[in-house]
């Protein structure tokens, strides 16, 4: 499959901008590399993470903001296979997550002495998530899983937890699993909609030689 996004792209290459050949080619190294580590739910899910970075990233300012990505996909996504993911496949695990106090961003400020309390924000928070799971608002509900997700990215890649720990397993493998169904869904309707407007690149190849030159992909 990775081969043939790969080869996808070479064959559709003139169809794109440099910067989207670029975020695409950069985005299916990584899910081929997410693809050779079937034996680890860690090393898969942290490089899974960063090929869907790839394709979601247009600043360095730190911040992670899925929505509008997830809303253009959304509305691109004449299949629904997006819905389908989330609606038949992952009900449940999306379920879990959503629930799970270790993956919600105040519950770890609270510990760290940055908030009095969390209970009631996560409470809001998974109602807010669960309407958008029984009203089918799709990319505000994946916007919200991947935020949770973002939460166990840093702690899982900030040294926040022990390779492999059995701790916090389910939310790993959950993770690992969803961002690989999830991926391929993204770069079948990146590839099919090179006019869609995707956003610039945070960081775009430049030439050492000349540094306001950008080197095509193929360079990279």
């Amino acid at each position: 499959m990775a081969w043939d996004f790969q080869q996808r792209l070479r064959d559709q290459r003139d169809l794109f901008n440099q910067e989207h050949s670029t975020r695409l080619h950069r985005a299916i190294s990584w899910w081929r590399a997410a693809n050779e580590q079937g034996g680890s739910a860690d090393l898969q899910f942290i490089t899974a993470w960063i090929s869907l970075s790839c394709c979601c990233l247009t600043s360095d300012d730190g911040d992670d903001d899925f929505l509008p990505l997830m809303e253009t996909l959304v509305q691109l996504d004449e299949q629904q296979q997006i819905y389908h993911l989330l609606w038949h496949t992952y009900s449940g695990p999306v379920k879990a997550l959503i629930k799970n106090p270790f993956v919600y961003r105040p519950f770890w400020q609270a510990q760290r002495g940055q908030l009095a309390d969390w209970r009631g924000s996560f409470e809001r928070s998974s109602v807010e998530a669960l309407n958008c799971l029984s009203r089918r608002k799709v990319p505000e509900l994946l916007a919200i899983t991947l935020d949770r997700l973002s939460v166990l990215r840093n702690q899982v890649m900030g040294g926040g937890a022990t390779y492999g720990s059995s701790v916090n397993r389910d939310q790993v493998v959950t993770g690992a699993e969803l961002l690989m169904s999830l991926l391929p869904v993204i770069f079948d309707l990146m590839l099919s909609h090179p006019e869609q407007e995707w956003g610039a690149l945070a960081y775009p190849v430049i030439s050492a030689s000349e540094p306001n030159r950008q080197v095509p992909v193929s360079e990279e």
